[in-house]
C-alpha cells in the first residue's frame, strides 16, 4: 500500500494531482478510514477557508486613497 503526504492530498483536493496519482488517492481513501479522516478534514478546511470574508479596514483605505490623490496631484498640478 503506498503512503500519500499531505501535500498529495492536498494536490488531489485542488485538482492538481497527475491522472494516475488522483487515481490512486482515490483508490486508497475508499480503504483507508486514517487517509479519508485526514482528507475530510482537509476538505473542512477547505470550506471554512472559502468562507472567511477578508478587507482591509477603512483607515487603511483611506490612506491609500489620500497617497494615490497626493501622488496624481503631484503629477498633475492644478
Amino acid at each position: 500500500m503506498r503512503i500519500f503526504t499531505t501535500e498529495d492530498l492536498l494536490q488531489y483536493l485542488y485538482n492538481e494531482a497527475s491522472p494516475k496519482k488522483s487515481a490512486a488517492i482515490k483508490a486508497a481513501l475508499e480503504t483507508d478510514w486514517s487517509l479519508r479522516e485526514a482528507f475530510e478534514l482537509m476538505v473542512s478546511g477547505q470550506k471554512q477557508l472559502e468562507e472567511v470574508n477578508l478587507s482591509p479596514r477603512e483607515d487603511v483605505l483611506k490612506r491609500i486613497l489620500d497617497y494615490a490623490d497626493k501622488a496624481v496631484s503631484q503629477l498633475h498640478p492644478h
